[in-house]
């Protein structure tokens, strides 16, 4: 596949081409509590439903673990302490045998159900329309508006087509947003842009 490349003047507008990937999907495995002794979990495939997911974060840090949440504030709060109150851990079951923490909420343990990043890893809440995600990687941010590209980035850390603005995230961190054939034919992602600087002020 040809790599493109496009450098632009501004030191927040540098824009790159990454290298293909072959898509794969992930694999699941048995839930077990961060806080407890690890339980069976029933085989039975949830019914269908019509929700879906409008929002994804996955953390892929040094210490080999994939920490996935399904709101913008857990990611946060993660990204700033390190930290994830509530989880539910799945040893082994991510991608090259990483092991998947998902980060859950007060009403997700009340309800004693899968929480909406573990429905998304395991393929049984689709994305949105208006789906946003992202990755954050080797202190970079990837930024997706598909849940394919960003689930099989999350597995092989390699992205099609992207641009690359470095320096323009927070603390200075370079922003990759990354995008597939049809929509890199469109230009730079304005509307996803607008999203990642909007959700850090607080919109």
């Amino acid at each position: 596949m040809n790599r493109l490349h496009w450098m632009g003047a501004a030191v927040a507008a540098a824009f790159l081409a990454g290298c293909a990937t072959q898509p794969a999907t992930a694999p699941t495995a048995a839930t077990q509590s961060e806080a407890a002794k690890p339980a069976a979990t029933s085989a039975a495939t949830p019914a269908a439903s019509t929700a879906q997911a409008r929002e994804f974060y996955v953390v892929l840090p040094e210490d080999g673990r994939y920490y996935a949440f399904g709101t913008f504030k857990l990611y946060q709060d993660y990204l700033a302490h390190g930290e994830v109150p509530l989880t539910r851990t799945r040893i082994g079951a991510g991608p090259n045998g990483r092991t998947v923490v998902f980060a859950i909420t007060n009403d997700d343990v009340k309800r004693g159900q899968a929480s909406v990043p573990e429905q998304v890893f395991d393929g049984k809440l689709g994305a949105a329309a208006d789906f946003y995600g992202e990755v954050f990687k080797d202190g970079r941010y990837y930024v997706f508006d598909e849940l394919k590209d960003l689930m099989d980035f999350a597995a092989f850390g390699e992205v099609p087509y992207s641009f690359t603005d470095i320096g323009a995230g927070p603390n200075g961190a370079t922003v990759v947003w990354v995008m597939n054939k049809t929509s890199y034919a469109k230009g730079r992602p304005a509307a996803r842009i607008e999203r990642f600087k909007r959700l850090r002020q607080g919109g």
